[in-house]
């Protein structure tokens, strides 16, 4: 992991607020329900789930979870049955002898089991350690109601008691979540399938989705919890293949609109809370992607306001960005506005960038049709230079591959090139063919980010039942390790794995591995 946080304190930054007004008045309604766990649970070896742990039904029964007092060092694992996002509240009472001492206790909330088993004193990974959810409470007075002000990301609470005297014990009961989401559910029609792997993919999926949906289209509810904008054009199109709340992706584009730098560079990131904010992050594809979001929603629901409004920003991107590209149509990348592709930096991504500017070019011809803007032969010209560049340069027709700037040839530059049908139908069949012969099985690709642009480049090559196979094996993979939502960060051959340095920072439930719900419905059916 070579990734360094960026820090731009110099970069200034514009604030629309006639758009910020209107990304307002496109602001969700969050929707709570209150759920009671399922179930008690202890940790288990399981060499089955990930990083060999997992979990197993207590003897202790949740009907009775007021009868068990917990001493010093005692501790109950709530399962609350499926992932949830929201807030915890439990009634504490105490047992025995008058209460000569407060209770001390440690509260964990977990995604998955491996969690449950990992210590916030052991970790050493480059990401703050406040992401790790768990709360240390002392409490001087029972009978009380502990009402966690934080918003948790979990399945399973760990209560835990540091220490109390030895005169008395914890008693709790009434354990409650009140989840948030602004996912609606009321229009939803589910797909269903004949295939149980295929299904258990698809609603796992949604139920990411959901989770991610709040005020915004979230990155992740445990961590980061802000709106990043290539998370945001996958979960866009997700969300057209099920939810389809145009509105939430209308409020996302105009956040992102409102607040640029003054030479009108879009931030990867923006935070919403406690006001609106733009990260000093940029990233190469991700600035690019603000056009790809409203292409994909204009051809979801074709709105030429839309368009017209927000069309000079997205004009905006694709110049920044074209000064990246020499008189040959050759991308020449800058360390400070890096191309992104994936996690993993073993390999060279200047050719999946050089495909991704033809990817994003391609769809901003069609905004530039829409508004009727006079330069556009001017952009035509410059996709054919660099379209012409990636042919004639980059692919390699001995290999069958195109090429990076250090002569390798990996998954990345082959996805993207046929993502942005640089070649013919037939080429791109041919390409991908080559590419499953001599790269798969996939490796150093660490994002399902990536991996639904593997998919999505089988789907539309005609590799249909090869891309089918990878969703099972990889979405599948993450489901038989025991995720009840789909990972951030996931490598099948290195399980454990983290970009963080630990995998008790990784997220469990993340924005951009959502998209076979959307992969399926375009493409399956």
């Amino acid at each position: 992991m070579a990734f360094t946080f960026q820090i731009n304190n110099d970069v200034k930054f514009k604030h629309d607020e006639k758009l910020l007004a209107k990304a307002e008045g496109f602001r969700p309604e969050i929707k709570k329900e209150r759920i009671h766990p399922a179930r008690i649970v202890e940790v288990i070896e399981d060499p089955l789930k990930l990083n060999g742990v997992g979990v197993t039904e207590s003897d202790k029964s949740i009907d009775k979870i007021e009868e068990y007092g917990l001493k010093r060092n005692d501790k109950m694992i709530l399962d609350f049955g499926d992932h949830r996002v929201g807030t915890f509240k439990i009634h504490i009472d105490q047992t025995g002898s008058p209460m000569d001492a407060p209770l001390y206790m440690r509260i964990k909330f977990a995604e998955l089991p491996a969690e449950l088993a990992a210590e916030s004193k052991d970790y050493e990974g480059w990401l703050s350690r406040s992401w790790i959810q768990e709360e240390f409470i002392h409490i001087d007075e029972l009978p009380a109601t502990l009402e966690l002000p934080r918003r948790y990301s979990f399945r399973y609470v760990e209560l835990k008691v540091l220490d109390t005297s030895p005169k008395w014990q914890a008693v709790f009961s009434d354990p409650m979540v009140v989840t948030e989401t602004s996912a609606d559910y009321s229009g939803f029609e589910p797909m269903r399938f004949e295939d149980p792997e295929l299904q258990k993919i698809y609603d796992i999926g949604v139920k990411t989705l959901a989770d991610c949906t709040q005020d915004v289209f979230e990155d992740g509810p445990k961590r980061d919890r802000r709106l990043w904008l290539g998370d945001l054009r996958l979960q866009a199109l997700a969300n057209y293949a099920t939810f389809d709340q145009t509105d939430l992706v209308k409020r996302c584009l105009y956040l992102f609109a409102a607040m640029t730098t003054e030479e009108g560079k879009i931030s990867a990131n923006v935070f919403v809370k406690p006001e609106n904010v733009p990260d000093d992050t940029f990233l190469f594809e991700y600035s690019l992607f603000f056009i790809s979001t409203l292409y994909d929603l204009h051809q979801a629901h074709p709105d030429e306001e839309l368009i017209r409004e927000l069309y000079p920003i997205a004009k905006k991107q694709m110049n920044i960005t074209l000064k990246m590209f020499d008189e040959n149509g050759k991308l020449n990348p800058d360390e400070n506005y890096p191309v992104f592709v994936d996690w993993s930096n073993d390999f060279n991504k200047d050719t999946a960038g050089q495909a991704e500017m033809i990817y994003v070019m391609k769809q901003f011809i069609e905004l530039v049709k829409v508004v009727r803007d006079s330069e556009i032969s001017m952009y035509e010209k410059k996709l054919e230079l660099i379209t012409d560049y990636a042919k004639n340069v980059l692919f390699r027709p001995e290999k069958n591959l195109f090429a990076t700037a250090w002569d390798e040839y990996n998954i990345a530059s082959q996805v993207w090139m046929v993502l942005a049908h640089v070649m013919s139908d037939e080429e791109n069949k041919s390409i991908m063919q080559t590419t499953i012969q001599e790269l798969f099985p996939v490796k150093n690709i660490a994002t399902p980010y990536m991996y639904h642009h593997i998919t999505e480049a089988l789907f539309v090559s005609g590799w249909k039942e090869e891309a089918i196979a990878l969703m099972k094996s990889y979405w599948g993979k993450m489901i038989d390790l025991g995720g009840d939502t789909f990972f951030e960060a996931f490598d099948p051959n290195l399980p454990d794995y983290s970009p963080y340095g630990s995998t008790m920072i990784n997220s469990y439930c993340h924005a951009w591995s959502c998209t076979p719900v959307y992969l399926i419905h375009k493409y399956v059916l």
